[in-house]
C-alpha cells in the first residue's frame, strides 16, 4: 500500500503503538526493523512509547537492553511507567472489582466459557487454571499468582479486570458486562479480550498525560493502534493511524491508515513521515 509522505516532515516528538495487532508481527513478536528503528528516534530525541492493554510488566520484558529507555502506557492507559519509574495510575475500587469477579462467575456458571484475570501493580492474578487459559495468560502476563480464591488476594492495587472469552468476545462478554457501564468502562480490546477499568481511564487521556508532562503537542504526536481500547488514542494525535487490519470503528477514527502488522506496517510508517532510511522489502 502507499505509504503517506509530507512535506515538510513533521516535528514529531512522541510515537505511541499498540502492541497486539499493531507492532507486533503475526508471531507477537517485535520485527528485527523496529530496534535499529527505535534508535534513530532516540537519537532525534523522540519518546517512544509503547502502548497497550498488557501488563507493565510483561511490556518491560518484551523490550530487552532499552526497557529503560521507554515510557509505558500500560493497561490500557491505566499505569504511566517510564523505565521503572512509576509517573501514575488509577485505581480501581476493591467493591467494583469484587462485583465484575462474581459476575464473570455466574457468566460461567450459565455455560460461559471464559477466564477472569485481575490486573494489580505488583501481579496479575488468576484462579482458573487449566492449560488452554493459562496459554493466553502466560503470553501477556510476567508477573502472575495463582490464588484459589481471587476475591482472597494479596493487598495491591487494581488497575483494570480483564476476561478472556474463548468465543467472540463482541457478542457474548462484551454486552454481558455491560451492566457495570455506568461506574465503570467496559472495553473490548481484542477479539477475545474484554478489560473493566475506571471510567476516563483510557491511552488517550493517558497519551494526553505524557504530552502535558513532556511539552509535547498533538501536532508532534504520532499513534498507530489496531482495535478499540485505541480509539481514544487517534483523538490525541495528529498522526494517528489505523493498521490496515483493524477494527472497521478504528479506521474510521484514524486519520491515516498504515500497511498491517503482519508487513511491518508501524516501522515502514514512522519511516516514511520521517524521511528515516527503510531497508525492508519493498512492496
Amino acid at each position: 500500500m502507499e505509504l503517506p509522505v509530507f512535506d515538510p516532515t513533521p516535528d514529531i516528538r512522541l510515537i505511541a503503538a499498540d502492541m497486539d495487532g499493531t507492532l507486533l508481527d503475526g508471531d507477537s513478536e517485535l520485527h528485527d526493523h523496529f530496534w535499529p528503528l527505535v534508535d534513530a528516534l532516540h537519537q532525534r530525541g523522540i519518546v517512544f512509547a509503547p502502548a497497550s492493554g498488557r501488563q507493565y510488566h510483561s511490556l518491560y520484558r518484551s523490550f530487552g537492553d532499552i526497557a529503560d529507555e521507554l515510557l509505558y502506557i500500560a493497561e490500557n492507559g491505566a499505569y504511566l511507567v517510564r523505565g521503572t519509574d512509576e509517573v501514575g495510575s488509577d485505581v480501581l475500587d476493591a467493591d467494583i472489582v469484587r462485583r465484575v469477579v462474581l459476575a464473570v462467575r455466574r457468566l460461567t456458571d450459565a455455560g460461559a466459557d471464559l477466564g477472569v484475570v485481575v490486573c494489580g501493580k505488583r501481579s496479575a492474578y488468576i484462579e482458573r487454571t487449566d492449560p488452554a487459559f493459562r496459554a493466553e495468560t502466560d503470553e501477556y502476563y510476567a508477573a502472575l499468582a495463582v490464588l484459589d480464591d481471587l476475591l482472597d488476594r494479596p493487598h495491591d492495587e487494581i488497575l483494570k479486570v480483564a476476561v478472556y472469552d474463548f468465543g467472540p468476545a463482541e457478542h457474548n462478554t462484551w454486552p454481558a458486562l455491560s451492566a457495570f457501564a455506568g461506574e465503570v468502562q467496559v472495553v473490548l480490546s481484542g477479539a477475545h479480550w474484554v478489560d473493566v477499568q475506571n471510567l476516563g481511564a483510557n491511552k488517550g487521556a493517558a497519551l494526553r498525560r505524557v504530552q502535558q508532562a513532556l511539552g509535547i503537542t498533538s501536532a508532534q504526536t504520532m499513534v498507530f493502534g489496531d482495535f478499540l481500547n485505541d480509539l481514544e488514542m487517534m483523538d490525541a494525535a495528529e498522526y494517528s493511524f489505523a493498521m490496515d487490519n483493524a477494527h472497521p470503528l478504528l479506521r474510521e477514527r484514524a486519520r491515516y491508515v498504515a500497511p498491517p502488522n503482519t508487513d511491518n506496517g508501524v516501522v515502514r510508517a514512522i519511516s516514511a513521515v520521517l524521511g528515516l532510511p527503510w531497508t525492508g522489502t519493498p512492496d
